[in-house]
């Protein structure tokens, strides 16, 4: 019997965890499992021929937000290439509505519902025993009366496995219950040496605790309760693990992982002693940092964690509406130490769509967030999650929403649809210039002359954007630069342009290397022979003093040295301080790193 865990990826960067959970907690089984893992890029085709290659006797298909449209096409083709394999479905988008979901689709014949470790571990031992086989060469009575009840059961198919859902032969359908795995130190660990080979530049996902102790209406954890841990003795060795093969970042998925402070400080402290490159991703609330905590993260290695925080909205009649607590005053002055520190790299969260948020409050909303100068200002849309207490609120608010995945909140009592319309492409906007990091100074340089709107300036940039049409392809990173430069100079609101340039030509040195150079802004490259004279001298030793010289190409590739009108010292603090100066950039692996030319060291 074979069996074939398929995953598709909402990226080829990202891993499943759910498969791999599935393939190593199946290992005892006298069974033939492979794992599948594609994309949602990938043609719908290309992932059927992969499954019909496997020739899997039973297909299991994990099923989430981003590829459920997607399997709901695959599923029908593959049944038509492969009509005597099992299909077993499982994940959040078909553990909800789960009778509807197999009326729709009556090709699958199971379901797992909630999470299935042990459900399908079960269901693969029900289904892959020989028993005929078995029965034919048994010779023990007591075992050959089990045996013959196991295989009256098959035919009768009576059989019921927690956590499985199951079409009858007339076609009804079980639905069985959803079930949760009590002690989380029974799932065996989901990776292995040949495996994260293959993994280790990817994403990796982990969770050391399942379940949230908030009960959010938008969010599928209000539809369980309590939070389970797995032991920190395992935590500490899977870590090391990861550690161990040098994988580049690793993701908890756990709900809120500073839920428990006797769990989650034992993993910071334990994270913050290794010499390791990998990153690991945690989401936390604000409000769970204490002194103690502090002082972890204060020490801990640049690079080593990042944090992402939901925040979601500022609007306390909002955050009343949607059962989430946020008390602001303790949380900003959280997540300001934690930028102070320097050290890690802070995600915060807001969503449009909810409750009682007009543009008035989701204006304050953004603009209370940006205050914060965190590296990352994710905005999402509201989905109305299936299994969601959110679901409840549709008449009451208005919704409307997209019937298919990701089932994204178009409309409410409080925005209509051309208002929602102009917010994606303020948020289009907002990832280009804020998130993706390019235009660090020169945004917050634009956004003081706004007077500290933020959304104001996003929103003009957002209409000036839509008004040229820009929203409809993808662009170089160098139009970009040319596009801001457009709205700035047509900007009446913006005062000080070229200080601005000033500061805009700063970022460019800083991204990419250097190597994009609009023609548009004022450049004042040091003359060639100037330069080289500088490399030559003695003086040039406290600028380049680690590098090996091996020619003036790989120099040059190397450092770059650039005359400012402002000093970019100041400009970084948003102060306007009027005086010549040259910097000089050095490009390395991990980064760019830049410092200005004393007077008299060159001749500008």
């Amino acid at each position: 019997m074979k069996v074939l865990l398929t995953a598709i990826n909402a990226k080829y960067i990202h891993s499943s965890l759910a498969i791999r959970y599935i393939y190593k907690n199946c290992q005892d089984l006298s069974c033939d499992i492979e794992m599948l893992e594609v994309s949602i890029n990938n043609h719908l085709i290309d992932i059927a021929n992969q499954i019909f290659d496997a020739r899997p006797d039973i297909l299991g298909i994990s099923c989430y937000i981003w590829n459920i449209e997607l399997v709901k096409q695959l599923l029908p083709l593959v049944h038509r290439l492969l009509p005597n394999c099992k299909i077993i479905c499982g994940g959040p988008e078909v553990s909800y509505a789960t009778k509807e979901f197999m009326q729709d689709f009556p090709m699958v014949d199971f379901v797992v519902r909630g999470e299935g470790e042990k459900a399908f571990h079960d269901f693969d031992d029900y289904e892959i025993a020989s028993v005929q086989e078995q029965l034919a060469s048994c010779t023990d009575a007591e075992t050959c009366k089990k045996l013959q009840a196991l295989l009256d059961e098959k035919n009768n198919e009576e059989i019921k496995i927690v956590g499985i859902a199951k079409r009858n032969s007339d076609d009804t359908i079980d639905e069985n219950i959803a079930v949760t795995v009590s002690d989380l130190d029974e799932i065996i660990f989901p990776y292995d040496d040949d495996d994260i080979e293959n993994l280790k530049d990817k994403i990796i996902y982990y969770e050391s605790s399942r379940g949230c102790p908030y009960s959010c209406k938008y969010c599928l954890s209000c539809a369980t309760k309590g939070v389970r841990y797995r032991s920190l003795d395992k935590v500490f060795a899977e870590l090391s693990y990861f550690i161990k093969h040098n994988v580049r970042q690793v993701k908890f998925v756990d709900r809120t992982f500073n839920a428990d402070k006797k769990h989650y400080l034992p993993i910071l402290e334990f994270i913050a002693k290794q010499d390791c490159r990998t990153n690991f991703h945690f989401e936390i609330v604000a409000h769970h940092i204490d002194d103690e905590i502090k002082a972890v993260l204060k020490k801990m290695p640049k690079g080593r964690v990042q944090f992402e925080i939901g925040i979601q909205s500022t609007n306390l009649k909002t955050l009343g509406q949607i059962s989430r607590a946020n008390p602001w005053e303790e949380m900003t002055n959280n997540i300001k130490s934690i930028m102070a520190y320097g050290n890690i790299h802070l995600h915060v969260d807001l969503i449009i769509g909810l409750p009682y948020e007009d543009i008035t409050s989701f204006a304050k909303s953004f603009n209370d967030v940006y205050l914060l100068q965190a590296d990352m200002l994710q905005v999402g849309f509201l989905k109305l999650l299936k299994g969601a207490a959110m679901n409840d609120l549709i008449q009451e608010h208005d919704y409307v929403y997209m019937p298919q995945a990701p089932y994204q909140v178009i409309s409410n009592k409080y925005m209509d649809y051309a208002t929602m319309r102009k917010l994606q492409i303020f948020v289009d906007v907002l990832e280009l210039y804020y998130n993706a990091g390019r235009f660090k100074y020169t945004i917050i340089n634009l956004i003081k002359q706004y007077n500290q709107d933020a959304y104001t300036f996003f929103a003009d940039f957002a209409q000036y954007w839509q008004a040229k049409k820009l929203h409809l392809a993808p662009h170089a990173p160098k139009n970009l630069y040319v596009f801001l430069y457009d709205f700035i100079e047509q900007n009446s609101k913006i005062k000080d342009k070229e200080y601005i340039y000033n500061v805009l030509k700063f970022d460019a040195l800083l991204t990419d290397k250097g190597k994009i150079k609009i023609d548009m802004l004022p450049w004042k490259e040091v003359d060639k022979k100037v330069t080289d004279d500088f490399y030559m001298s003695e003086k040039a030793l406290a600028y380049i003093n680690n590098y090996q010289f091996k020619s003036w190409r790989d120099l040059k590739k190397k450092f770059s040295i650039e005359v400012f009108a402002y000093d970019m010292n100041e400009a970084k603090l948003c102060q306007i301080k009027a005086k010549e100066n040259a910097m000089i950039f050095a490009y390395e692996d991990d980064g760019v790193f830049y410092q200005e030319i004393k007077q008299g060291d060159i001749n500008l």
